[in-house]
């Protein structure tokens, strides 16, 4: 699949009569070559890229899960663990010409340690970015001792 740009470009050439570099061949087939290759993983599943922080004694998880909304984003805690699902999907009505976006359904799974706070988890969801607050529990959090003379 050859981009009516790239086609116009060699007639212009020809019209020019500029030479075509041989090597275009080569770029125009790699470039190609690329895309057709991942055109079968598509439809499978995929993985948003997730960010673990500290921040004040609390782990935050930080999703980039853009062009959802909320209705689309499952979270669920199951003993130690969080799992973060979801499905994007493709804006429909429009051709696409080059998509290299994926979409599909993801499951992302963390181990979260013994002195994370349950209850008191919390998410919020703006920009496309989903973040998981996860505070710890007091007497996981660090204290000074004063140590007497």
């Amino acid at each position: 699949m050859t981009p009516d740009i790239v086609r116009s470009e060699n007639s212009e050439r020809r019209t020019r009569n500029i030479p075509v570099s041989p090597f275009r061949l080569f770029e125009d087939f790699f470039n190609d070559w690329a895309l057709r290759s991942m055109e079968d993983r598509r439809s499978e599943t995929w993985t948003p890229s997730v960010d673990v922080i500290e921040k004040d004694g609390n782990l935050i998880l930080k999703a980039l899960l853009p062009g959802m909304t909320e209705k689309d984003i499952e979270l669920k805690v199951e003993g130690q663990t969080l799992t973060i699902k979801g499905e994007r999907k493709p804006e429909e009505g429009y051709i696409f010409h080059q998509q290299e976006s994926r979409y599909g359904f993801f499951s992302r799974s963390f181990t979260l340690p013994d002195s994370a706070n349950m209850g008191k988890i919390g998410a919020d969801y703006r920009h496309g970015i989903l973040t998981v607050s996860i505070p710890q529990k007091p007497e996981a959090k660090p204290r000074i001792i004063k140590v007497n003379t």
